[in-house]
């Protein structure tokens, strides 16, 4: 008897997870939304209607389907009513019937006429005994609502059934207008030396309809669809002994085709224009390093022409801004050690009694092992500057020399990383160098070098390139 009664309970969740909504959600607006509903059915043709539907579905990815009897059921026709009702289309409707029209008065009575309407485009026009009224005053009243007048988006499909009483329709459709993103929170601890994460989860629902006591799924990966440019893209993240889900309750994840699935251990409630967070990972002293980057030149992207080879003052403005980082590796020892998906890192440092703001930055999808950089602004108490001192050119070269001076107004020493683009030409070569740098790539080195406290350091190099 035991074992009957747990088979009947088990049914019974099995029953109501299929009866349940299920929302699908990928990053770029794109949801998959399954649904099951209950219809009355009749034998013979008929029309049957779902008026709990997004407002933004993809008509053409509806798939409707009988759970029982889908043998005995046809589907006809399929259609997507999404004209709703306004006060125009409803005052269209009676043209040429009478409508009530009642007008508050000074004296607080009310004064009520019966009118003909006659046009409702560029205002309303109203016959009341032989006199002809434009845009009456006062608040008009209709019999009743107009038949074929939508509330909501609705679905309906022309159907011909062989069976009559309720049955259970599932439908399965897309819809844009729902979205996810991954949050984080970084708290690093007040000596500088490691840092706690906690990951969100935040789903953005503008679909126009609420999905309640969903069971909520969320794909990772490039997800290729031929519409307008929406797709799902995102990265994933596996679970990890270091990076723990936050309770049982939270996302597990799984393997799926070519992505990544994170189902919700419980049902929630996706409301319309909405935004939700939900908590799925955290993890606690992660190392770092904080480090100071100067790019005298503040040139992130160039392209090479035959003006910038040859030209005395091809970018020769200084920018004197330091930025500074923190860096850490998002590998096991790190306590990390998994796939980011991408998204905000907001940035608090503890100073002692609380917790403060100090910077944002937003990363992409990260790779297990791959370094996380995120950029929070600009030092206060180092800058930089940086000039040209020497420039010659010729019928198949240019040749410059130039010179950086990195100022630290701190009371302690700091390291500082100094790039610098060869932007010229791709054909280059250091001559002369005052401190040792590393190629970072085919047109950029970088200087490490220590800036004493109250101090400064100068870096010159020579550099020629040739065509």
């Amino acid at each position: 008897m035991k074992r009957i009664v747990l088979s009947v309970v088990s049914l019974f969740c099995f029953i109501q997870f299929v009866f349940a909504v299920s929302v699908t959600v990928y990053n770029d607006d794109l949801a998959l939304v399954r649904d099951v509903k209950d219809v009355v059915l009749t034998k013979g043709e008929q029309k049957v209607e779902i008026d709990d539907v997004s407002s933004k579905i993809d008509p053409t990815s509806v798939l409707p389907k009988f759970l029982f009897d889908a043998d005995k059921i046809e589907v006809y026709e399929q259609n997507f009513d999404f004209d709703l009702v306004n006060t125009n289309k409803l005052l269209q409707q009676y043209i040429g019937s009478n409508i009530e029209i009642e007008k508050q008065l000074p004296n607080s009575s009310k004064d009520k006429i019966t009118a003909k309407l006659l046009a409702v485009i560029g205002g309303i026009v109203v016959q009341s005994n032989d006199k002809i009224i434009l845009n009456p005053q006062g608040e008009i009243s209709l019999p009743k609502l107009p038949e074929g007048v939508r509330l909501k988006p609705t679905l309906s499909w022309l159907i011909n059934s062989k069976v009559s009483g309720k049955k259970q329709l599932e439908i399965t459709y897309q819809t844009a207008g729902l979205s996810w993103i991954s949050d984080y929170i970084v708290v690093l601890d007040k000596n500088d030396k490691n840092l706690d994460i906690n990951a969100w989860v935040t789903i953005n629902n503008l679909s126009g309809t609420s999905y309640k006591d969903a069971n909520l799924k969320l794909i990772a990966g490039d997800v290729n669809k031929v519409q307008e440019n929406i797709g799902a893209r995102g990265l994933f993240m596996a679970k990890a002994a270091s990076f723990d889900a936050a309770n049982e309750a939270s996302f597990q994840e799984k393997s799926f085709f070519e992505y990544h699935m994170y189902e919700l251990g419980r049902k929630t409630t996706l409301k319309s224009d909405e935004k939700k967070q939900i908590e799925f990972a955290s993890s606690q002293s992660v190392p770092f390093d904080k480090k100071y980057v100067y790019d005298g030149t503040g040139m992130s992207n160039f392209s090479f022409n035959k003006y910038s080879r040859s030209a005395k003052d091809f970018w020769q403005q200084t920018n004197k801004k330091v930025n500074v980082k923190i860096e850490f590796k998002n590998d096991k020892s790190s306590n990390l050690g998994i796939p980011l998906p991408k998204g905000k890192m907001r940035v608090y440092k503890n100073d002692g009694k609380n917790i403060e703001f100090i910077g944002e930055d937003f990363i992409d999808h990260t790779p297990e092992n791959e370094l996380i950089s995120l950029n929070l602004g600009d030092a206060f108490d180092i800058t930089g500057d940086r000039a040209q001192t020497e420039f010659e050119t010729g019928d198949k070269y240019s040749q410059e020399t130039i010179s950086i001076t990195v100022k630290n107004s701190k009371d302690s020493d700091a390291d500082v990383e100094v790039i610098e683009p060869l932007c010229r030409w791709s054909n280059w070569k250091i001559l002369s160098a005052s401190d040792k740098y590393t190629k970072k790539d085919s047109q950029t080195v970088f200087f490490k070098v220590k800036v004493p406290a109250k101090g400064e350091k100068n870096i010159t190099y020579t550099v020629k390139y040739k065509w």
